[in-house]
């Protein structure tokens, strides 16, 4: 057993590479500069001591491994009292690499958009299918009541008896010290390519740059393994032709694609799943949108591809609960109802609140948005912001002051009524103030927002 000090234990991949350490048998600590649901509640379930703050003392003097984040670079005093003291230290994607891939075969999801969703949808189906897979996700997943296990029902691998593990692929940095993509570390049989637009701009120059990475990743993947793509994806196309030596099966709306989706019903809730023309069964689900449709599209193919009957186990996707914070209705107060949403990127905006639109016709949305993400504070996104806001009727900013972009002329360009805030009081005031019976109000952000939206549906609840 080994004792594992995770630096940035909080962030959903680092808290599942946690909940995995743990169920290996290994002595888990950890640290981090936020903490905040659902990862926080994760944690404190498995046990694991976690502190406040990159603190080089939070660090025990027996730790026999430090597993960093790519939340940290040079100059965090817990990093540079790791490196002063010349003790081992790995990325996470690394540790994953080396104590939980070995042996099993790993189906990993890549792609800007849809990557939670889809890995929980895969992982999901895997076990209805009774292949009892191991998985981390970005995220906890309803169903499983986790981010992260071992899977195999106790089991470990063997070389007569490998095991599936479905892992979040993103497509981010490693470390400070490896600026490769995680996804490059995970050596799948199997990948989903969902999608591929620019998106972190703190570290890729151009879509160019992400490109190659998708690139590296499809590299890795094995010529008896699947590359289960979106058929529709300009980009990941060019990618594919840098280069392929896997199988292509092609997903998506057009019945020319090796797997597609016939809507049976407008906002997704329905739609007929067909295989090389060939209808395999209708999907009745909770989730909605023409984005969940592909999401659960790919994970459907990449299940044939490791030899599960998919018309098996369609029916199943009717008990499916998604994953907290993927438009999570946290519940309902004086005929408001009140959701929690991870959507930062412009397109996952439009294609949430599209969804949404179609499920409740013409009832009021109003968006909160915490514009949090490196990209969005970079300005990366600004221009796109305002009309990737045309589904909702009202939207309110929090603009914090680190902010580098003029909020003012995204305010002005939004369709509907819009306003900024300086901090979560004020926009919980503006809330109370707008919303009103038969309103559903979504809290957009990548991180805590403040606790936001949990203490707007208590304010609701009170008054």
């Amino acid at each position: 057993m080994l004792k594992i000090h995770i630096l940035g234990i909080a962030g959903t991949f680092m808290g599942g590479v946690a909940a995995l350490a743990r169920e290996l048998g290994h002595a888990v600590e950890g640290s981090d500069q936020a903490v905040y649901p659902p990862m926080s509640t994760q944690l404190e379930q498995l046990g694991i001591a976690l502190k406040q703050g990159y603190l080089p003392e939070h660090i025990s003097d027996d730790c026999d491994t430090v597993v960093i984040g790519n939340a940290l670079s040079r100059g965090n005093a817990a990093v540079e009292a790791v490196l002063d003291s010349g003790r081992a230290y790995v990325s996470g994607a690394e540790w994953l690499r080396d104590h939980v891939l070995p042996g099993r075969d790993v189906l990993a999801v890549a792609g800007t958009h849809g990557k939670t969703t889809t890995t929980t949808i895969l992982a999901f189906l895997l076990q209805a299918a009774g292949r009892e897979p191991g998985f981390l996700i970005g995220g906890v997943a309803e169903d499983f009541g986790v981010s992260a296990r071992l899977g195999g029902g106790g089991r470990l691998p063997t070389p007569d008896s490998r095991l599936p593990f479905v892992v979040e692929a993103d497509e981010y940095d490693t470390a400070f010290f490896d600026k490769r993509s995680k996804f490059v570390h995970y050596r799948p049989l199997v990948a989903i390519l969902n999608n591929l637009e620019y998106d972190h701009a703190d570290i890729f120059p151009d879509v160019a740059a992400i490109q190659r990475q998708f690139h590296h990743l499809v590299r890795t993947v094995p010529g008896r393994g699947r590359l289960i793509v979106n058929g529709h994806d300009e980009r990941l196309r060019e990618v594919l032709e840098m280069g392929c030596w896997t199988p292509v099966e092609r997903f998506g709306f057009d019945a020319a694609f090796e797997w597609s989706a016939r809507k049976l019903r407008g906002d997704g809730g329905a739609f007929a799943v067909l295989r090389g023309g060939e209808e395999l069964g209708v999907v009745e689900w909770p989730l909605v949108g023409d984005h969940n449709v592909l999401n659960g599209l790919a994970a459907l193919a990449a299940c044939a591809a490791v030899g599960v009957d998919v018309a098996g186990v369609i029916p199943a996707l009717a008990g499916f609960r998604s994953v907290k914070r993927r438009l999570e209705v946290l519940g309902e107060a004086r005929g408001v109802t009140v959701y929690d949403d991870f959507a930062h990127h412009p397109t996952a905006i439009a294609t949430t609140l599209a969804g949404l639109r179609a499920k409740v016709g013409k009832a009021r949305i109003v968006v909160a948005m915490e514009p949090r993400s490196n990209s969005m504070r970079l300005g990366a996104h600004a221009d796109a912001l305002a009309p990737s806001l045309d589904g909702a009727d009202a939207v309110v900013f929090l603009h914090r002051p680190e902010l580098a972009w003029d909020a003012g002329k995204v305010v002005a360009a939004v369709r509907g009524e819009a306003r900024t805030v300086a901090d979560a009081d004020a926009l919980l005031a503006a809330l109370q103030a707008i919303a009103r019976d038969g309103d559903h109000v979504v809290f957009m952000s990548n991180g805590g927002f403040d606790g936001a939206p949990r203490r707007f549906l208590s304010l609701l609840r009170e008054g």
